[in-house]
This record gives structure tokens, C-alpha cells and sequence, in this order.
């Protein structure tokens, strides 16, 4: 009487490689914002904040990706 769904179907590897490799690459100015942060000697000027932002968050969306590749359905 009670029928259970059939599983959702699963990702495919090269779905999965892509999402990868796509996160990795978005990692990448997040990486050059955390050192460009670590090796200035001088304070910040206020006009590179959004630009730092923007690469974090774009480093996060790499994270995210990078996270549900990972996840399997």
C-alpha cells in the first residue's frame, strides 16, 4: 500500500569534475584577496574593500560549489 519513491538519479562524474573544477577556479581570487590582505604593510585604503568583498564572496560561492559536488543525491 505505502510505495517509496524511487531515489532521485545521481550525478554523473563529469557533472560532478566540472563542478569541481569550476569551484577550485573561484577559490582562486578569494586565495589572491586573503594574501594581498596579509602581505600589505600599509592600512587598507577604504576603495579596495568592495573590491575584497567581492573576491571573498566569490571564494564562498567556490566553497559552496565545491561542497555540493560533493554531496552526492
Amino acid at each position: 500500500m505505502s510505495e517509496t519513491p524511487p531515489p532521485p538519479p545521481s550525478r554523473g562524474g563529469l557533472a560532478t569534475a566540472l563542478m569541481v573544477m569550476f569551484g577550485v577556479i573561484l577559490l582562486l581570487p578569494g586565495i589572491c584577496a586573503l594574501i594581498f590582505i596579509a602581505d600589505s604593510s600599509i592600512p587598507l585604503d577604504i576603495r579596495f574593500v568592495p573590491v575584497l568583498v567581492l573576491t571573498l564572496l566569490v571564494a564562498f560561492a567556490g566553497v559552496m560549489l565545491i561542497r555540493a559536488a560533493r554531496k552526492r543525491p
